[in-house]
């Protein structure tokens, strides 16, 4: 396969799969296709239109998106094919962020998706000098709007098409690609500049693990800005995956149903929402039939992949199946064979129920700076493990440090960060390794378990260190808790503070004749403090005595990108959290 640059991706799609359907998007109600020729055609006059308007090779050319659509790809692929830099954005990045990488990226042009994300980006963005030009994918009020971009393409044509064609054959693939910035979970965001090399060795080293071809559908919500999606994105183009996009968040379950699609990418949280949801759901059954679900759900657990379990285990298998496993199945589509999962880490024990339920989890390890993927597991993957990877044997080394650290090398690896040297020098050392501040070990020599964050992991006063992730985890699994962090450096014991799961507690308020509408008050009520008290208590047996948490405080805060406690890619921001609860944790260790 002769792909070298992201643009060879539309030639080598269109040769393969002459009749393929590449995007689809719901506009008014209806389904709209493109085709492979339209998405060709689409980006080409966009680059046209770029030149004409004096778009350059290596201007920074910016976008910001609410949700997936067609577009995202056709400014993607007409820039990187006239040798211009995307820097793509997330919408839930707050006012300061935006400010800070739009002038860090020197960004020249900027697109956004609708008009409430113009009206959020242009009282920014009008500020800042290097951006001369700000459009809309939709027109709206008179602004400057693709489509415009897109007819001055076609009048250009004559005069551009030559000049794109020269500019295609000078492009390399070490040439830089993308600027993506971090989701700034331990600070301020970097900006990691990946090549067309970067990209494409992460996806023909990873694409293997997705069992779909032509023309075969994938629902994707997924912000395309993370490096995540969009290698994804690239690989469903080159299998002749047609890519459906989500209507936005609260549409996905209504999306699948509609579309019957094949394959679908999701993050933890969102996997542990749809487990949660069924959870709920089991509370108003009857007593036989909560019983049967339980029963059900325990043997799920149990689950080994590779048929290891033996054959009584496989006929109550194939009865929990019938009886409940099957109706998770449901959720997703009897249609799903391929689930992607990465961006963090997701509880073994949803890995087993969802492949006992037949929903083949794919789960991918890395980092925005890996491109992104550094180990994975999939479906026909040989002697997989759940809770490990399988390295990436093809394209990547991987080694770990003597404290533990991971680090990898090869062309996955990035380019640098953006304008920082110094920090570049930091993460890359002089032989090539790259640093990514994950804990973890080997197994057998070639299955990879991350066991925390290296700069997460904390000392409390007796000298222990305590790796919050894995309490963090399991702490997780109660349908009573939403969110956690866990802290105790210098303390003598960890805690944590704790979001809530405000549904669940709800439902419980309701069966215990409980009536508190104040968020507030609710929390500090005396049954509600005694019933998390009981839940911690319960998930502490399976801690070690070091790591048990010993002191917590609930929050009436749902912590959201939106708020600022979460990333993008819903990965808790620490430094904000610790400083948002200061208070708090000063009450907790008051006493001691």
């Amino acid at each position: 396969m002769n792909i070298t640059r992201i643009f060879d991706i539309l030639e080598i799609s269109k040769q393969k799969f002459p009749n393929f359907i590449v995007f689809g998007t719901k506009r008014d109600g209806q389904w709209k296709n493109y085709s492979i020729e339209e998405y060709i055609e689409i980006v080409n006059f966009l680059s046209y239109g770029f030149l004409a308007l004096g778009v350059k090779r290596g201007d920074k050319v910016a976008s910001i998106f609410s949700n997936n659509r067609p577009e995202w790809n056709f400014i993607d692929m007409a820039t990187t094919q006239i040798g211009a830099i995307h820097v793509p954005l997330y919408p839930t990045m707050s006012v300061d962020d935006l400010n800070f990488i739009l002038k860090h990226s020197d960004s020249q042009w900027l697109f956004v998706s609708d008009k409430l994300l113009y009206q959020k980006i242009y009282p920014i963005a009008s500020k800042i000098e290097a951006i001369t030009h700000i459009y809309s994918t939709q027109p709206f009020d008179n602004i400057p709007d693709l489509s415009e971009i897109i007819e001055l393409g076609k009048t250009k044509a004559n005069f551009f098409s030559e000049k794109v064609l020269e500019i295609k054959k000078t492009i390399t693939s070490d040439d830089l690609l993308t600027i993506i910035y971090t989701s700034g979970t331990t600070g301020i965001s970097k900006g990691v500049m990946l090549s067309h090399k970067n990209v494409l060795t992460n996806l023909f080293g990873s694409y293997k693990a997705i069992p779909l071809t032509f023309p075969e559908k994938v629902l994707s919500f997924l912000p395309l800005c993370h490096i995540y999606e969009r290698i994804f994105n690239y690989a469903y183009q080159i299998l002749g995956v047609s890519i459906f996009y989500a209507e936005h968040t609260g549409t996905i379950m209504n999306n699948l149903k509609e579309l019957k699609v094949q394959g679908i990418n999701m993050v933890p949280r969102v996997l542990e929402k749809v487990y949660d949801a069924i959870l709920q759901k089991a509370k108003n059954f009857s007593s036989i039939k909560k019983f049967l679900f339980h029963w059900s759900l325990k043997v799920a657990e149990k689950y080994e992949l590779n048929n290891k379990n033996g054959i009584l285990y496989a006929v109550k298998l194939f009865i929990a199946r019938s009886l409940v496993l099957g109706k998770l199945k449901d959720i997703l589509g009897r249609e799903i064979r391929f689930v992607g999962c990465g961006g963090a880490a997701l509880q073994s024990r949803l890995v087993r129920i969802f492949w006992a339920s037949q929903i083949p989890v794919a789960e991918g390890y890395g980092l925005t700076e890996t491109s992104p993927v550094i180990a994975l597991n999939y479906g026909s993957c040989p002697n997989r493990k759940i809770g490990m990877f399988a390295r990436l044997t093809d394209n990547v080394e991987v080694k770990i440090a003597e404290d533990g650290e991971i680090l990898c090398r090869g062309d996955i690896v990035m380019k640098g960060y953006y304008k920082n040297p110094e920090l570049t020098r930091e993460v890359i050392d002089a032989e090539g390794w790259f640093h990514t501040g994950d804990i973890g070990h080997l197994v057998d020599g070639k299955y990879l378990k991350i066991t925390d964050r290296k700069k997460e992991i904390f000392k409390i006063s007796s000298g222990k260190y305590i790796s919050p992730q894995t309490i963090e985890n399991k702490f997780k699994e109660s349908t009573l808790i939403e969110q956690l962090i866990v802290v105790g450096e210098n303390q003598k014991f960890a805690s944590a503070i704790i979001s809530p799961n405000f549904n669940a507690l709800n439902d419980w308020c309701v069966k215990n004749n409980l009536r508190i509408d104040d968020r507030n008050e609710l929390i500090k009520h005396p049954k509600i403090v005694e019933l998390f008290q009981r839940e911690i208590k319960k998930l502490n047996k399976f801690l070690g005595q070091i790591e048990e948490v010993k002191g917590f405080k609930l929050v009436p805060d749902e912590w959201t990108p939106t708020t600022g406690e979460l990333s993008p890619t819903l990965k808790l921001k620490r430094k904000v959290i610790y400083n948002k609860y200061l208070h708090l944790l000063a009450e907790i260790y008051r006493g001691y």
